[in-house]
């Protein structure tokens, strides 16, 4: 039998999200280190508190890592004050050694620096903390990590190095404080009485986590699993068995049940989804109905063989029985397939997926191959303003400013060397010297092509300019812009300017007649030319093309379907060279062939929307804009 599609059923109910929620922290009790650790987004307020309280009161050692902190407090160093203190050099051990067998909390994990992320994976990964310049040998320790994301949804969140190692993934956004009112009737000791696990229990389990078996057929559901939600590391599915294992250990069960499988793919699985699961292909649907069409022809020619031989007829249906009989029992009693738990993990999956999920997975594809352009833009160092950047030696003068804190932290282990050179002040020299630095984002322009042509091109415009809108409202506090250029007939015109007025947009989309042909390349070209002025200023272009990708004017004004396809296609090759960003929303009354390879050819993320809505858009172009989010 052919297999049909994954479809998703029944989202999942408030209360069992905060089940899982409140499993995860379970888990964190039973094995705090072995599955890597939670990435908690939620915002500020009651539900993300109580979660957190709940956290604190599980008895387990809980360090606090902000994003200011330097890296000689995060791995050990000189204890800076002390030092100066006494006149002596004093070490201290870095928080991550204080973590041990324990908890790291990161608060704004998504503002952490790579400077930090990087000695942090690499002790979350092998299990100790790198030597620095104080010490020669690597210091032993094992930690889980609970990152709380707080970013916007226009904006990146948690570091893709630390986030693919942290287990089980969270998303509260959609919880409400009533939501949760229905679990936690009581008061703080009820609750903490309902989270944490008894001493007792917590042995039990622990003893029984070593015990807990996955059999061939669990592991390659989770393989495929992955694999269809378009998630390619290996290192998901592993962490996918392991809290599958955790969870029955909890349950008290030394084998993986489908409620574990079930909380895994929920959990482990879907918040990574990269892309729908994929429908059968027809060479598995072809074999089906081969088969569907064999098996009603071979019953009809042993009717006819009763009134010749009577006595026939009850063997043959004793055969037919004895044939037919065995099959249901074995069918009933045996265990599920790799390909039935491959099924049961996928709709658990998209049965956890938020609201507009499937635009995002269709519009992530495309976004998830170029890495130029960002929710603001490309970033570049500076000295004067932005966010701050881990100092760096270098002497000040001009703009570059000196960074005391770091001259002074330089300058500490080298006082007893200088001792006979200095009158008891601190002696610092040139190579003491560490300036400051900043990081600065550059704005982002959208590009936005509108296809004027044909007879659908007034409500096109019209659902184009309501996404405009939405788009020039949140356009201020990120200090992106907008540029429109609109294509009918046999040429393409920038119909605005790049700017940030909602009434100049408004006024430019008013104005705009529709009809004639659809003069693609010159639209492609058009783009192209106004993205490497932009990328001249400092200004990071996404282009973001609304047609059904049906071409029929070349670059010379002519009619001639063939050739404008061919020069739509050359300038698609150029716009994905020049590796900005791309969005192709298709406009057609069904998905058009040729409006995906266009797709295709630029690098573009490819949305199929008929009947264009300007909500819909809108988040479709955002998700474009921070395709980490």
């Amino acid at each position: 039998m052919a297999r049909e599609a994954p479809t998703p059923s029944t989202p999942l109910d408030p209360l069992e999200r905060w089940n899982d929620a409140l499993t995860a922290l379970q888990l964190l009790q039973l094995d705090p280190h072995g599955f890597g650790g939670v990435c908690l987004r939620a915002p500020h307020g009651p539900v993300r508190e109580r979660w957190l309280h709940a956290l604190a009161g599980l008895g387990i050692g809980l360090v606090k890592v902000p994003g200011s902190v330097d890296s000689e407090r995060l791995l050990g160093g000189i204890d800076l004050a002390h030092t100066l203190q006494t006149g002596q050099l004093h070490l201290q051990a870095g928080l991550l050694q204080q973590a041990d067998q324990g908890l790291v909390c990161l608060p704004m994990a998504e503002r952490l620096s790579p400077a930090l992320l990087a000695p942090l994976v690499q002790a979350l990964e092998q299990g100790q903390v790198p030597p620095t310049r104080h010490s020669a040998a690597p210091t032993p320790t094992r930690f889980g990590v609970v990152a709380l994301d707080e970013s916007l949804p226009d904006e990146p969140g948690v570091g893709a190095a630390l986030a693919e190692r942290l287990g089980v993934w969270l998303d509260l956004h959609e919880l409400s404080p009533s939501d949760i009112h229905a679990a936690w009737q009581g008061d703080s000791e009820s609750d903490g009485l309902q989270i944490r696990l008894s001493p007792g229990a917590l042995a039990r389990a622990r003893e029984q986590l070593p015990q807990v078996q996955a059999s061939d057929e669990h592991m390659q559901a989770l393989c495929a699993a992955a694999w269809g939600l378009g998630i390619g590391s290996l290192r998901v599915p592993s962490l996918a068995l392991r809290v599958a294992c955790g969870h029955a250990a909890l349950n008290g069960r030394s084998s993986l049940d489908a409620d574990d499988l079930g909380f895994a793919a929920r959990c482990v699985l879907a918040p990574r989804a990269t892309q729908w699961p994929a429908e059968p292909s027809a060479q598995e649907s072809e074999p089906a109905t081969q088969e569907d069409k064999t098996q009603p022809q071979e019953p009809p020619p042993q009717p006819p063989e009763p009134p010749e031989n009577s006595g026939e007829a009850p063997d043959n249906d004793a055969e037919t029985d004895n044939t037919q009989d065995p099959g249901p029992p074995p069918e009933q009693n045996a265990e599920p397939s790799a390909e039935d738990l491959q099924e049961m993990m996928v709709a658990a999956a998209l049965a956890s997926l938020p609201p507009h999920m499937l635009d995002a997975l269709m519009t992530r594809q495309g976004a998830a191959s170029h890495h130029t352009s960002g929710r603001s833009g490309q970033t570049r160092a500076g000295s004067q303003r932005g966010r701050p950047l881990p100092p760096r030696p270098g002497l000040p003068g001009g703009q570059a400013r000196l960074h005391v804190l770091a001259t002074l932290r330089a300058a500490a282990p080298k006082q007893r060397l200088r001792q006979a050179h200095s009158t008891g002040r601190v002696a610092i020299r040139a190579e003491d010297f560490h300036i400051q630095r900043y990081q600065q984002r550059a704005s982002s322009c959208l590009i936005l092509a509108l296809d004027a042509s044909g007879s659908a091109a007034l409500q096109r415009l019209a659902e184009a300019k309501g996404a405009v809108e939405l788009l020039l409202q949140q356009s201020y506090a990120r200090r992106d812009s907008v540029c429109i250029v609109a294509f009918r007939g046999a040429q393409a015109q920038l119909l605005l300017p790049m700017t940030r007025s909602l009434v100049r947009a408004k006024r430019a989309m008013t104005g705009l007649p529709g009809g004639g042909g659809t003069p693609l390349a010159l639209a492609l070209k058009m783009a192209h030319e106004q993205a490497a002025q932009l990328q001249r200023q400092g200004v990071t272009p996404i282009l973001v093309v609304l047609s059904d990708g049906r071409a029929n004017v070349t670059l010379q004004g002519l009619g001639g379907r063939a050739q404008a396809q061919t020069d739509a296609q050359s300038w698609g090759q150029q716009w994905r060279a020049s590796g900005h960003r791309a969005l192709w929303i298709d406009t057609s009354m069904q998905p058009d062939a040729q409006a995906q390879q266009l797709a295709v050819t630029m690098g573009a993320s490819y949305l199929p929307m008929p009947q264009v809505q300007s909500q819909r858009m809108a988040h479709a172009i955002e998700r474009v804009r921070s395709p980490q989010a």
